[in-house]
């Protein structure tokens, strides 16, 4: 959690967290892989045994990276040869992926909120953060991903914990003709939570024993160049996913007030605005792929 995080915040999100023990806890196959791959003397062998025992998500795995999404030369017939081709961390990242799914179902909230507008935004995240990666060549496509994936799950950590508190966030929400938000979500979030999605998010991580990357990722989204220099990256890459993913209109994005590129987070990860146009262009059938591979 952010370091400027009170004692009254970490109690709300702790109390959040406690009370929503069916989101808070992953699935055992997906809590045993993160053990794995955390664990420096852990092989692919393991990695293939764990996953072998869960036919479902060896499906969800093999439809994955089969997709067109990653638009591999030849199809991939066993979770071994992908964990050979990908390596572990991949696999990783991509079996916690192919798990989240079912944690953005809940239906609509009100007229501003549904959990499937959120999951069309996060997948769409997801993938610009992915083809940020890419382009920028940083080797980080997966982590980046599933970074994009989950920067917004604080918002399902207070729809799960209080529905009602939820709505009373988006009733104090305005807007301009456009649909723009022209109020801080995340200031309404900490008068009705006593925190923001942020650290509702960061605080999950924490539960899930994600590595600490996504939880810089999840708790400063908003504000990527808080973080010491070397923690930076994954959260201004997803920062700009974010806006970019805002601008073309995919889902959810009443947190976002303003979606201008700022030339400090830019300089920081080398992207020009004629790049972060190029990705632009292409990311509508990126989301295609992604959202055909793990919807």
């Amino acid at each position: 959690m952010s370091a400027t995080t009170t004692e009254g915040q970490k109690a709300a999100v702790d109390s959040a967290i406690r009370s929503i023990s069916h989101i808070a806890t992953l699935p055992e196959v997906t809590v045993k892989i993160i053990e794995l791959v955390e664990d420096p003397s852990s092989t692919a062998q393991d990695l293939h045994h764990v996953i072998a025992n869960d036919p479902a998500l060896c499906s969800r795995i093999l439809k994955v990276v089969n997709s067109a999404f990653y638009g591999l030369p030849r199809q991939i017939g066993s979770i071994n040869r992908a964990i050979v081709l990908l390596g572990l961390n991949a696999v990783k990242n991509i079996s916690i992926a192919a798990s989240l799914a079912k944690l953005f179902r809940g239906g609509e909230l009100c007229d501003q909120f549904s959990a499937k507008d959120l999951w069309t935004h996060s997948i769409a995240t997801a993938t610009c953060s992915k083809l940020i990666c890419d382009e920028l060549k940083l080797g980080l496509p997966d982590e980046a991903f599933l970074g994009g994936l989950i920067h917004d799950i604080g918002i399902m950590v207070e729809m799960q914990a209080d529905r009602q508190k939820l709505v009373a966030v988006f009733d104090d929400m305005t807007y301009d003709r456009d649909g723009v938000p022209t109020t801080d979500m995340r200031e309404l979030e900490c008068v009705h939570f006593g925190a923001d999605h942020e650290q509702f998010g960061a605080g999950l991580c924490e539960t899930w024993k994600f590595p600490k990357s996504f939880s810089y990722v999840v708790g400063h989204h908003h504000e990527p160049m808080e973080l010491p220099a070397d923690h930076r990256t994954l959260a201004c890459v997803v920062y700009l996913a974010d806006r970019i993913t805002a601008q073309v209109g995919c889902g959810f994005r009443d947190d976002i007030m303003d979606t201008d590129l700022p030339q400090s987070i830019r300089e920081e990860l080398g992207v020009s605005l004629t790049m972060a146009e190029a990705i632009r262009h292409e990311l509508p059938k990126a989301i295609e792929d992604a959202e055909a591979s793990f919807g």
